[in-house]
């Protein structure tokens, strides 16, 4: 039987109206019998992803979490013309359905795509897919692949030349990203300062090159063939895609590079199989996307540490929604702890760099 990602029941306190959903859904789609089965991808901790099954055909719902929003985030339009105007040059991205903006149906503006049905990588690979080192090697990078094959594409050719900035990417991302932590920090928190202060410091001149990058590209947002696990079929969640700095993306994705050899407490928080025989180091996944790519990686320290600054903050926010009562998830409990973790780590690698 092929190995196929499959939701769970839905979150308390995230369910969706069933009626008005299959309501909505049966305009747009002709030929649905019955009520939906509506359950719940249990890993999103931003926009939430439910399946809507129907015996006919198979639906993914993408809408904003439940309480406190960020000003600039979770925004459903931008997030579908993307990925409209993705389809037909970077083939992994899911069809859109529909876009729905009126907020008698769920409160707020969410859509709707096709499934693609595969299999999404976790914390640990499926026990029964048993890889090789050199299976596992090629499984990661065929993964990295995909991250490079979108940093080259052309995004005006793709018509997204207005989906971000471009051109200074990199200093803003340092002061917005400060501004954010500084806004969402909770007295449990550490206040990163030493971090922000070097980040502000070491920022280069100018972004090595302009790009559409994806801002959140790790493997459990990547769609494997189920029948051939090494084939990249899907990439998913774009909410917070734009044009920017490859470097920063690439800082990004290594932030949530666990390894083999990294300490006790990053090893609890990985949620990617990157510790395994045969998966690249972050040093080496540096030097291939170098290779790949032609760009000069020096002083990469800076996209590391701006990476897992970003990360922290963007946990710190989800905190906050958790410490002030806003979300009830429990899996959120911990996020603050997680967070001083992060505050350590950087310091540590501004003391001494090491990729």
């Amino acid at each position: 039987m092929p190995l196929l990602d499959e939701p769970a029941p839905v979150r308390p306190g995230e369910e969706l109206d069933a009626g008005k959903v299959d309501a909505t859904i049966k305009r747009v789609v002709p030929g649905l019998t019955g009520p939906p089965e509506i359950r719940e991808y249990p890993r999103g901790a931003s926009n939430l992803t439910y399946q809507v099954r129907y015996p006919e055909r198979e639906f993914v719902l993408r809408r904003p979490p439940f309480g406190y929003k960020a000003k600039s985030a979770h925004d459903m339009r931008r997030e579908v013309t993307i990925i409209s105007a993705l389809q037909p040059v970077y083939p992994y991205v899911p069809r859109v359905i529909a876009f729905f903006d009126d907020p008698a149906i769920l409160g707020c503006d969410f859509y709707l795509m096709e499934r693609i049905r595969g299999l999404i990588v976790r914390r640990d690979l499926p026990g029964e897919l048993r890889l090789s080192r050199e299976h596992t090697r090629r499984l990661c990078l065929n993964v990295i692949d995909k991250l490079i094959e979108l940093h080259q594409l052309d995004y005006q050719t793709a018509g997204l030349e207005k989906i971000g900035k471009g051109k200074g990417y990199g200093q803003r991302q340092i002061v917005g990203w400060s501004d954010r932590y500084r806004k969402s920090r909770t007295p449990d928190a550490g206040d990163f300062e030493v971090v922000m202060a070097w980040l502000h410091d070491k920022m280069p001149a100018e972004d090595v090159a302009t790009c559409i990058i994806h801002n959140d590209f790790r493997f459990d947002n990547v769609v494997l063939n189920p029948e051939n696990p090494f084939e990249v079929i899907g990439v998913l969640d774009w909410e917070m895609a734009t044009l920017g700095d490859p470097l920063m993306d690439l800082g990004n994705t290594l932030a949530y590079w666990v390894q083999a050899d990294d300490d006790d407490y990053f090893q609890k928080t990985r949620t990617q199989p990157t510790h395994l025989p045969g998966m690249l180091t972050r040093k080496e996944v540096v030097d291939y996307y170098a290779e790949k790519t032609g760009l000069a990686l020096n002083n990469f320290d800076f996209y590391l540490i701006y990476g897992l600054f970003r990360l922290a903050v963007i946990i710190q926010q989800i905190y906050y929604r958790y410490f002030h009562g806003q979300t009830r998830n429990p899996a959120f409990a911990n996020f603050g702890q997680f967070v001083n973790y992060l505050q350590q780590r950087c310091e540590r690698l501004i003391q001494q760099p090491v990729v």
